[in-house]
C-alpha cells in the first residue's frame, strides 16, 4: 500500500500557488512532479482535486502519494568501493563525499546502492526497491564509514543497535569560530523546518536529538570538533552546530551567512575556495556483529582535500 503525506498549510505559506509548495515538501523533487502529481489525481487539497494554479489558504490540508518506484530504475553499476570490512553478513565502506546512498528522485543512478548492487548481488531486501541493505545515510557531501546488510537478519539486527542509540558513530567537523568551552552537548529537537521543507531545524514539536562535541584543535578563524551522536537525525551535526553560531565549513544549506558575516584574509579566502563540499567526516563507527555478536569499529582516514585543508589550516596559523 502507497503511504500518503499530508500537510497543513501555514500562514507564512497562504497565496502561494499549490504546485510550488507542493514542490518545496521534502518527498516531491521539483514543482514539475508537483504538477504531475495533481494532474494524476495523486495530489488533493481538502479531498479534493485542484488545478496547479491553485492559491492555498492557511490550514489547507495537502495530502498526496508518491507514484510507486519503477523496478527496473536500480540497476547494477560497475564503480570503485572502499571497502573496509566484508563478510556473508555485511559490508562496511568507507563513502567518499558526493556520492548519495540509494536512489532517489533526482538521483536514479549512480549511487552507492547501484555500485552494490553489481559487487554484492545479495543485499537485504527490507529496506525496499531504492534502498536494499541500506541500515543509516550519510549526506551526500559527507564522507565516511557507512555500514550495509547483506542478509534480512542482519538488517534487523543493525537496525535494533540505531534504535537503542547502541551504535557508535563519531564525526568530525571543522567549524567556524571558536567554542568558548572544550566540550558540551546539544539536546535539541530536530523536525522539518516550518518555512523550507527541505530544510531540517530545532522546532518544539520535533523529535529528540543529542550531539555531544568537544574541541580537537583550533585554528584562526575555525575550529576542529569531535562529535559523537547519541541519536541519528537527519542534518543532526549540521543543525545543531548552526544553531550555537558554529556551522560546518562548507556548509551550503546551513552555513552561507557565516561567511559573510567574517572578514578573513584573501589568502585563507583562497585556501577555503578549494574545498568545494561540507568540512563533515564520519570518522568511526562502532557496532556489534549482529549474527556473530563480535564487537567491531571501524576507522576511516580524513578525504585527501579534508586533509590538505587541514594543513593549509596549520600552515597559515604558523
Amino acid at each position: 500500500m502507497q503511504e500518503q503525506y499530508c500537510y497543513t498549510v501555514s500562514e507564512t505559506e497562504a497565496k502561494k500557488r499549490i504546485d510550488a509548495l507542493l514542490g518545496s515538501y521534502p518527498e516531491v523533487s521539483s514543482r514539475t512532479m508537483a504538477q504531475r502529481l495533481l494532474k494524476d489525481g495523486l495530489a488533493e487539497v481538502n479531498g479534493q482535486m485542484v488545478a496547479p494554479a491553485y492559491k492555498v489558504r492557511t490550514g489547507d490540508e495537502i495530502c498526496f502519494f508518491l507514484p510507486p518506484p519503477d523496478l527496473l530504475e536500480v540497476t547494477p553499476e560497475v564503480g570503485y568501493l572502499d571497502i573496509l570490512f566484508e563478510d556473508h553478513s555485511l559490508v562496511v565502506v568507507n563513502k567518499p563525499n558526493g556520492l548519495v546512498v540509494h536512489p532517489a528522485p533526482g538521483h536514479a543512478s549512480g549511487t552507492l546502492v547501484n555500485l552494490l548492487l553489481h559487487h554484492c548481488q545479495d543485499l537485504s531486501g527490507i529496506g525496499g526497491v531504492l534502498r536494499p541493505g541500506i541500515v543509516h545515510r550519510l549526506d551526500k557531501d559527507t564522507s565516511g564509514v557507512l555500514v550495509v546488510a547483506k542478509t534480512d537478519a542482519a538488517h534487523l539486527g543493525l537496525s535494533e543497535q540505531f534504535q537503542q542509540h547502541s551504535i557508535q558513530r563519531i564525526y568530525k567537523a571543522l567549524i567556524w569560530g571558536s567554542p568558548l568551552r572544550r566540550q558540551g552537548t546539544i539536546s535539541a529537537p530536530l523536525g522539518r523546518h516550518p518555512h523550507h521543507r527541505k530544510k531540517m531545524a530545532i522546532v518544539e514539536n520535533g523529535k529528540p536529538a543529542t550531539t555531544h562535541w568537544k574541541v580537537v584543535k583550533r585554528f584562526q578563524h575555525f575550529t576542529l570538533v569531535e562529535c559523537r551522536l547519541e541519536t541519528g537525525r537527519t542534518h543532526q551535526i549540521r543543525v545543531h552546530l548552526s544553531s550555537q553560531s558554529h556551522p560546518v565549513i562548507g556548509d551550503s544549506q546551513y552555513g552561507q551567512s557565516r561567511l559573510r558575516r567574517i572578514r578573513i584574509p584573501s589568502s585563507l579566502l583562497a585556501l577555503l575556495s578549494q574545498f568545494k563540499h561540507q568540512a563533515l567526516h564520519a570518522q568511526t563507527l562502532g557496532f556489534m556483529h549482529p549474527v556473530t555478536q563480535e564487537p567491531l569499529e571501524f576507522t576511516a582516514p580524513f578525504p585527501p582535500d579534508f586533509q590538505k585543508l587541514l594543513e593549509g589550516l596549520e600552515r597559515w596559523d604558523a
